[in-house]
């Protein structure tokens, strides 16, 4: 299938995606136009009463009109104008929700509904396609070869202090526990498990760092909330160190899953909560111990949902 290409050369958005959206735009543009212009030739064409206030179908018009310009921008980069799509597929949907109601009441008649079919029905699946492609577009990682080995980029990462985490790693074993974003009611959980068993991983002989993707002033209050202010932290918004070390964004099933949903709630009932997205929210976390200057051990969660045993990880490795 044709596509056009990003500068980097990847393939990016399929041209019947742009086309599409731009036949909705048209579409929605004429509609609009003729609902606002003349308010009164479907429902004589239909045989129906006029209604005694047309201005109400024409604010109808001219709010379906300005969807169509949004489809026309959204076809300049549909991956990027997701939002556009979306908002657009949720009122096809749930406008012949509406349309099925009138229909069984016997409010309006059934050739009305043919209004539904090309304003709702028939972008379905094209636009349901476009949020797929959105989607995968998002999840889609740069080449981590580009990046330095796991050496370096331990050593290029630094704490509050000015501490890099090779460096901290050469006097005892560090157990670096990166986070997903502050918002995620798992990583509360992760928040307080570590601050519930900080003792133990200290007593292990390891010391805790945490990264994260957010802004340093904020995730010191937020890590404060836990008890774990003092705790050396790494921040790492551009998610260097994540991919680095090989935590990738997560798929569907991995973030939104029928498990993570049912762990997500009861971590919510247990009162941890959920709070303002601070970073990519689709970043999966993980657990490294860390041990003169190299990973020796790794947690690489399988599901957003998993909880590590991070007093077990701190075990450093027999020797070959």
């Amino acid at each position: 299938m044709p596509a056009t290409h990003d500068l980097t050369g990847a393939a990016s958005t399929p041209r019947w995606m742009r086309r599409v959206l731009l036949a909705a735009g048209v579409c929605n543009l004429l509609w609009g136009g003729l609902a606002v212009v003349f308010p009164m030739v479907i429902f004589d064409a239909l045989g129906m009463a006029r209604p005694n206030y047309p201005q109400f179908w024409q604010c109808l018009g001219m709010i379906v009109g300005v969807y169509g310009i949004g489809y026309a921008i959204a076809a300049t980069d549909p991956a990027r104008h997701w939002p556009i799509v979306l908002v657009g597929l949720l009122g096809k949907v749930f406008g012949p929700i509406g349309m099925v109601q009138s229909l069984a009441t016997g409010a309006l008649p059934w050739a009305f509904a043919l209004n539904c079919v090309f304003n709702d029905l028939i972008w379905w699946i094209p636009f349901a396609l476009m949020l797929r492609h959105a989607w995968q577009h998002h999840v889609q990682e740069p080449d981590a070869a580009a990046l330095p080995d796991e050496s370096t980029l331990l050593a290029e990462a630094r704490t509050g202090t000015g501490a890099s985490l090779a460096e901290l790693s050469m006097t005892r074993p560090v157990l670096a526990v990166f986070l997903r974003h502050s918002g995620c009611t798992f990583c509360r959980e992760a928040l307080a498990d570590l601050k519930e068993r900080r003792a133990a991983i200290e007593a292990a002989g390891a010391s805790l760092v945490l990264v994260h993707m957010g802004d340093p002033a904020d995730f010191a209050d937020f890590a404060g909330r836990y008890g774990l202010a003092d705790v050396p932290a790494v921040p790492d918004p551009d998610r260097r160190l994540y991919r680095g070390l090989g935590l990738r964004r997560g798929r569907l099933g991995q973030l939104l899953g029928l498990r993570v949903w049912w762990r997500g709630y009861r971590v919510w009932r247990a009162g941890h909560g959920v709070g303002a997205l601070a970073g990519d929210g689709t970043q999966m976390p993980g657990a490294f111990l860390l041990h003169r200057g190299r990973v020796v051990r790794r947690f690489m969660h399988a599901t957003a949902a998993d909880r590590p045993d991070y007093v077990g990880l701190c075990e450093l490795p027999s020797p070959p």
